[in-house]
């Protein structure tokens, strides 16, 4: 009689320490879940818009039209033909738009880093004042002054252009300043002192010892009349002529002519925010050390 062998499968039992361990996982991923629960809940509060432009602008005219949340074929032509259809205008906007940003900010740097360094290290008749008067300009709306200003700068024969945004960033930004200056109040005197001690004026000890301590709060200022600029639509729809629009004011019009080409419009839209995120990206840790650093000493 001849016997038969049956081969009997096991099934695979995990041991002890690897059961535990898997559930350690487990429970270590619910428990970073729940504490950010928040956290991601706003997260894809803040996406949801960007990825519905973004599949937005990758479909075709006729899909747009349909309740189709996805493409059924990418259409990446989108974004070039946004950039060339009437003729190329919105190259011209964003380039209005990079010449209005980048001059308002350096200008915004050059006449509000001096007036911030003064209010925080000089001691002169007047400096608490000087600096309330400055809080006091943050608080008046811009409609309030807009004509008189739209007279004076009539009368310079500077309307229709984008000067008169950009000329008073000389004169200085409350909001620039009033930052620069609660930083700069942070930074100990001993190093301005050992500066002076060692020879160095008082131009030398700005631009050698504070300046490069205050990094921080200068990209964060910089950054803040940046993305200020680039988003601006009532200045330029108040001074500027179509030849001189930025993207802000542009855009509205290029929506009201492709109001049925949502994909183009979407296009558009999404190369409108693409600098700005991408530059708030490549600088937001310095952005957020400069935010965090400001100090609110008196």
């Amino acid at each position: 009689m001849t016997g038969t062998t049956v081969a009997v499968r096991r099934s695979p039992v995990l041991s002890p320490r690897r059961a535990g361990g898997r559930r350690q996982r487990r429970r270590r991923r619910l428990y970073w879940i729940a504490t950010h629960a928040i956290a991601i809940a706003l997260a894809i509060m803040f996406l949801a818009p960007l990825i519905f432009m973004f599949i937005t602008a990758v479909m075709s005219s006729n899909e747009t039209l349909t309740g189709g949340l996805w493409p059924r074929s990418w259409h990446w032509e989108n974004f070039g033909q946004a950039l060339t259809t009437d003729n190329g205008v919105m190259v011209r906007w964003l380039v209005n738009t990079l010449i209005y940003a980048v001059l308002a900010t350096v200008f915004m740097l050059v006449s509000s880093v001096p007036v911030a360094y003064a209010l925080a290290r000089f001691r002169f008749r007047g400096r608490k004042p000087a600096f309330v008067l400055v809080i006091t300009t943050m608080m008046l709306p811009p409609q309030v002054t807009i004509v008189p200003l739209y007279i004076m700068w009539a009368r310079f024969q500077l309307t229709g252009t984008l000067w008169p945004l950009i000329i008073p960033m000389l004169f200085g930004d409350a909001f620039s300043i009033f930052l620069l200056r609660q930083f700069l109040v942070t930074i100990p005197k001993e190093y301005a002192d050992a500066a002076r001690v060692d020879g160095c004026g008082e131009v030398g000890t700005m631009l050698r010892v504070i300046l490069p301590m205050a990094r921080p709060a200068i990209a964060a200022v910089a950054l803040f009349q940046f993305f200020y600029a680039w988003n601006d639509y009532f200045g330029p729809l108040i001074y500027t002529k179509p030849e001189s629009w930025t993207l802000a004011v542009g855009l509205s019009t290029f929506r009201a002519a492709h109001h049925v080409e949502w994909n183009l419009t979407m296009a558009a839209t999404l190369l409108t925010v693409l600098p700005v995120m991408i530059v708030f990206f490549l600088a937001q840790r310095v952005f957020i050390q400069g935010v965090t650093l400001t100090g609110v000493k008196g």
